[in-house]
């Protein structure tokens, strides 16, 4: 039976490919879908046959762009900052736009299921107030408060014994209570506009979808106690529509290494001519991808290192031997599917996060992005040389990619028939 779907999408950079990806498979699989989106991601909502609606009354960048990034969370380190910064232009700022762009979505065409992005709290709100059900698309780990996740974005291992447990307990109360401060008014507020009663914290208008669904392996995550509705369905290891041209590396016969830092701008020049500069130190080829908020001419190379805008990871991994990035799930995530070990450098957001879970498992090394050149070439040497890092990548790979190649994804999304709205 072939169903409508849409999808109220924010360019989050690296989330685009994995929820375009879930777009792609299921018109695929016969059921029509609309993507609600900012302009920049028109062109790859194009290329997986979906329909385009641009956001009205939301936020909407013309391209991806840095004169674009309104949330500039690189140039800063403290809490308030960056939590007012989150609510303001990711979470809350936007609420009240999505809101009316998804309702109004819905009274042209209504569909069986909306798919919010994770900070698409609007988009929630919208389809809630519209009496459609909607699940919330999170492809990364599991970053909301729950028992035994350590708190996001500091890069912590799971806590052992009482004081560990207390220090969980009051990260996230913090954190909470920091993103309600600037935020919940607002969002609040939004579901006052379209009739629906005010939800305690930011998280909980999350908690109100029929599913909360986790886009990476459980082997990755950390084990937690979490919500009923919540369900781990694999990574989508999609590349962006725009990771294609001309990626021959460097000749030779040296191992491979793949540079894959962000695909937006977090002010990561610096790190990466230092990671450049650092395989040229090296026996090794480099190939060394800037994304399209870089042009490729800022870096400069060594004979044995080649620099380009982007390279499709589905066909560099195969052959690459080590994978140096700033964190990103969709990075890591694609690595260790390729049994791949990594030297990460995060810059910030979510990337700590994933970092830990590489080396908890053995599968990686993890420095600060502002490691001199000899600090990461000596990162990189020693994944290199050392077999049980590989192993380990192997390892936790095989998990990560059986569960990529599963259906759990589609039977979730395609089960509609407990696909009943949140009572507001």
């Amino acid at each position: 039976m072939s169903h409508a779907y849409l999808f109220a999408l924010v360019d989050g950079g690296g989330t685009v490919p994995p929820e375009l990806g879930v777009a792609r498979r299921l018109i695929e699989r016969g059921h029509r879908v609309r993507v609600l989106g900012e302009d920049s991601m028109a062109a790859d909502v194009a290329a997986t046959g979906a329909t385009f609606v641009p956001w009205r009354h939301a936020p909407n960048r013309p391209d991806r762009s840095v004169a674009h990034t309104a949330y500039r969370d690189w140039e800063t380190t403290d809490p308030l900052a960056l939590a007012r910064g989150m609510a303001d232009h990711m979470i809350a700022g936007p609420a009240s736009g999505q809101a009316r762009d998804v309702a109004a979505a819905i009274e042209g065409e209504r569909p069986d299921l909306v798919l919010a992005s994770f900070t698409a709290l609007g988009a929630m709100i919208g389809a809630e107030a519209e009496g459609v059900p909607f699940d919330v698309l999170l492809p990364n780990i599991y970053t909301m408060p729950a028992p035994g996740m350590p708190p996001m974005g500091l890069g912590l291992p799971p806590a052992t014994g009482r004081p560990g447990l207390l220090r969980d307990r009051a990260v996230n109360a913090m954190s909470t209570r920091l993103l309600g401060r600037y935020g919940l008014d607002r969002v609040n507020a939004a579901r006052a506009a379209h009739g629906l009663a005010p939800v305690p914290t930011i998280w909980d208008q999350v908690h109100r979808a029929r599913r909360e669904l986790v886009m990476t392996s459980p082997e990755f995550d950390f084990p937690a106690t979490l919500p009923a509705n919540v369900r781990y369905v694999g990574p989508v290891l999609d590349d962006p529509s725009w990771a294609g041209g001309d990626w021959t590396p460097p000749p030779g016969d040296e191992p491979l290494v793949l540079v894959a830092m962000s695909s937006t701008f977090q002010d990561q020049t610096g790190c990466l001519q230092r990671i450049t500069d650092a395989l040229g130190t090296l026996v090794v080829r480099g190939l060394v991808t800037t994304g399209p908020a870089l042009d490729p001419a800022v870096i400069h190379a060594s004979p044995n290192v080649r620099v380009v805008t982007a390279a499709p990871h589905a066909q560099v991994l195969p052959v690459a031997t080590a994978v140096v990035t700033h964190g990103g799930h969709g990075t890591v995530i694609k690595a260790l599917a390729a049994g791949l070990p990594t030297v990460v450098l995060p810059h910030g957001r979510d990337q700590a996060d994933n970092a830990v879970r590489i080396t908890a498992r053995g599968a990686g090394i993890t420095i600060s992005r502002e490691s001199s050149t000899p600090v990461i070439a000596r990162a990189i040497n020693r994944v290199l040389s050392d077999p049980a890092f590989a192993r380990a990548a192997r390892e936790l790979g095989a998990a990560v990619a059986a569960d990529a190649a599963g259906d759990v994804l589609i039977r979730e999304l395609e089960n509609l028939e407990d696909a009943t709205p949140a009572e507001g």
